[in-house]
């Protein structure tokens, strides 16, 4: 946990190296504030499941100086960044994984809170950094981990698992295709060597798809596999899964729960817990539903919220990202 400074073994250089560059303007910044400023206020808490560099935390603390932010990560360079950014404030940080969030709190004394983010997929930091292992456009070691602590990199299920095995990961956790050709090509260039880097990756991947993958207006014809197996490696599905009931039963009455994804995987769970929390468990055509079926949650935006042609332009990054606003109407039943 940082209460304050120090406390956290930093990759030095990557830290330095981030901050000196431009702050990074997170996806929604400002839809963000809007949805959760109202359930904020002097005193109220904020939960940052995802905390990263601190910068929707940042806004939404300078929009509402009175609220205590608890921020979660499991980077820990990340948090370091955000326990400089943002010093200024009330602010608690602990190094976790987000499906701990309710042991986070019970930690710290904390029953419930009144404002709730999670905003998935990768941080700046860990995108533009070579080393980190997560990039097709940079060659660098062949890691994938968000938390350094994990034993197992993509090098080790790239250069380990069966071919079935690697094909089953990149057309669940990647929507690829051709995942069993994918596979069967990592495979047998691994026999040649180990693939250690994700210049390596990236070429074997390259080479295997058809020519109108290859030299179509798709994108990089590895960002799918790249995609499932940093979702593989750091679990990711699993862990939203197991947080978002967790989540919503910590989410005060009036508090509102705001999650950004990134793509369809994700937004699918987030749609389906969101939707069986705002339906009411009362059979068909019962005249009267008792407070005890009665939904105890209600979508802020019927649709999920989507970032301005002015946003994408500023940051291309975000253009894959949707947001879902859930509120709590009511307590649970007795």
């Amino acid at each position: 946990m940082l209460g304050g400074k120090g406390g956290m073994r930093q990759n030095k250089e990557a830290v330095v190296a981030v901050m000196a560059r431009p702050t990074h303007t997170p996806a929604l910044l400002a839809e963000v504030v809007d949805a959760l400023h109202p359930a904020l206020g002097v005193g109220s808490t904020l939960l940052d499941a995802t905390v990263g560099l601190g910068g929707h935390s940042f806004a939404l603390l300078e929009a509402c100086p009175g609220a205590r932010l608890v921020g979660i990560d499991r980077d820990g360079d990340a948090l370091a960044l955000a326990q400089e950014r943002l010093a200024a404030f009330d602010v608690t940080l602990v190094r976790a994984r987000f499906d701990e969030l309710g042991t986070v709190l019970d930690d710290l004394g904390i029953d419930c809170v009144q404002a709730m983010l999670f905003d998935l997929g990768l941080s700046s930091l860990q995108i533009d950094e070579a080393g980190r292992g997560f990039a097709y456009t940079q060659d660098g070691p062949l890691d994938m981990r968000m938390d350094d602590r994990l034993a197992v990199t993509a090098a080790d299920i790239v250069n380990t698992w069966p071919d079935t095995d690697l094909a089953r990961v990149i057309r669940d956790f990647g929507e690829e295709p051709h995942a069993l050709r994918v596979a069967q090509a990592i495979v047998a260039a691994r026999q040649q060597r180990p693939i250690q880097t994700t210049g390596q990756l990236a070429d074997v991947v390259t080479a295997a798809m058809p020519a109108a993958v290859r030299y179509g207006s798709g994108g990089h014809p590895a960002k799918r596999v790249f995609q499932a197996l940093r979702i593989c490696t750091n679990d990711e599905l699993t862990a939203l899964a197991q947080a978002l009931p967790e989540a919503l039963a910590r989410l005060g009455v009036g508090g509102r729960l705001a999650v950004i994804s990134y793509h369809s995987l994700e937004d699918r769970l987030v749609k389906q817990a969101f939707r069986a929390a705002t339906t009411s468990q009362a059979p068909r055509r019962l005249p009267v539903v008792p407070e005890s079926l009665q939904p105890r949650f209600a979508l802020v935006s019927d649709q999920a919220i989507r970032p301005s042609q002015d946003e994408v332009d500023a940051n291309p990054r975000a253009a894959s990202a949707r947001m879902r606003v859930i509120t709590r109407v009511r307590e649970d039943a007795k």
